[in-house]
């Protein structure tokens, strides 16, 4: 079980003491945020992508590969990756090259964005999100596990003998999660590839993400990648915490109701009553968390929203501070004794190199110098030892 943050990289008025960060401060507080998450002992963090105000972070690779730099152990990932507005090609090169600089630790969670100007920026249709991200997807698919990719779509250019570069390390893909809030055709898709699904579980009541995380579940069966308790499953949630439920609430309550995603609307305890949102003490959050699992199966991955809404970084790094020491480590102990010994393991670099390797050493792609660029429609790549022995300058 992997537990982690995840952030939107929204840049917000802090209502309590009126200061908007600037981009620049928001973006150096991310880092640390990231940073400290590895320090108290969290294994995942996510950042998410977005092309507008009042959002930062639009350029998800350059962002975690800096991190990546910082960090030793923490794993990498979005939340999410614009499949729709962003061409595959350049999505397959750009994480296989963070995949590599990570040394593995990394990967991605696919979305289609519901943001509907930012279709017409990248040249796309918001109408058409559900078909090209069907599409952009298949062909992310196939750039990174077919050295040589002939392919004719809908919504760009052909490819003729195209081959993404570098290749993913030890020629094993990066994990890919669908990330999804209401659609089950993205669960669908998840299913399809034997992928992981990630259910946002923020904003709606839980029996709206348990149809679509158990449509998920029987389709994964359905297609031949396992049992539905094998199924990969990730959550979100939100949290804040204080040493006791009154001072959580009197210290969020006005973060909460100036919030642009949920102020204005329920009060915090409707909220809270109605959607996976844990204000209180560490038990109380441990509590709700807890029922997830009851809810949904066992699942992989859960990751926390806690810097949103204003929130100044020192309460963020105070966030962090509390369920690195008092939240986590009971979760972890909890939910490792209820868990079903048929449910998988949490995706990682090195479990999907065994699982293709098995005890061999992993394929290391290196371009065939004899055979230059692939005009001629063979593989411009060979296996390492070929490679070696026909170049040994290689």
């Amino acid at each position: 079980m992997q537990f982690g943050i995840m952030s939107v990289s929204d840049i917000t008025r802090d209502p309590v003491s009126g200061v908007t960060p600037s981009e620049a401060e928001r973006i150096d507080a991310i880092v640390k945020i990231a940073v400290h998450a590895e320090e108290v002992g969290l294994d995942v963090f996510a950042i998410g992508e977005h092309h507008n105000p009042p959002f930062v972070s639009s350029s998800p690779t350059t962002l975690l590969a800096h991190i990546g730099a910082l960090t030793e152990r923490l794993v990498l990932t979005t939340s999410t990756t614009l499949v729709t507005t962003n061409d595959p090609v350049r999505l397959a090169e750009e994480y296989a090259m963070l995949q590599h600089l990570v040394k593995g630790r990394m990967d991605l969670m696919l979305g289609r964005g519901n943001t509907a100007p930012v279709y017409p920026w990248f040249g796309q249709d918001i109408r058409q999100g559900l078909p090209l991200a069907l599409e952009n997807y298949n062909l992310l698919h196939r750039l990174w596990r077919e050295d040589v990719v002939d392919w004719e779509g809908q919504f760009r250019t052909p490819l003729q003998g195209f081959t993404s570069t570098p290749r993913p390390l030890d020629d094993v893909p990066p994990f890919v999660w669908h990330g999804s809030i209401r659609t089950p055709e993205i669960a669908e898709q998840a299913a399809y590839y034997g992928n992981g699904y990630f259910a946002n579980n923020i904003f709606w009541p839980k029996e709206h993400y348990q149809r679509l995380i158990r449509f998920y579940r029987q389709r994964f069966e359905h297609y031949g990648h396992g049992t539905q308790k094998q199924a990969i499953v990730g959550l979100g949630g939100q949290a804040f915490l204080a040493k006791n439920s009154q001072d959580a609430h009197d210290r969020f309550r006005p973060y909460f109701n100036e919030a642009p995603v949920y102020g204005h609307g329920p009060t915090m305890e409707d909220f809270e009553e109605m959607t996976p949102l844990s204000v209180g003490s560490p038990q109380e959050v441990i509590d709700k968390t807890l029922t997830f699992r009851d809810a949904f199966g066992d699942y992989q991955r859960q990751l926390f929203l806690v810097d949103h809404a204003g929130l100044p970084l020192k309460t963020v790094l105070e966030q962090l501070d509390l369920l690195g020491e008092h939240v986590v480590p009971v979760l972890r102990a909890e939910l490792a004794a209820r868990r079903d010994p048929e449910a998988a393991e949490a995706p990682t670099h090195a479990a999907l190199v065994t699982a293709k390797y098995g005890d061999a050493e992993p394929r290391q792609p290196r371009p065939n110098a004899n055979r230059g660029d692939n005009v001629t429609g063979g593989s411009p790549y060979q296996d390492s030892e070929t490679a070696v022995a026909a170049y040994p300058s290689l």
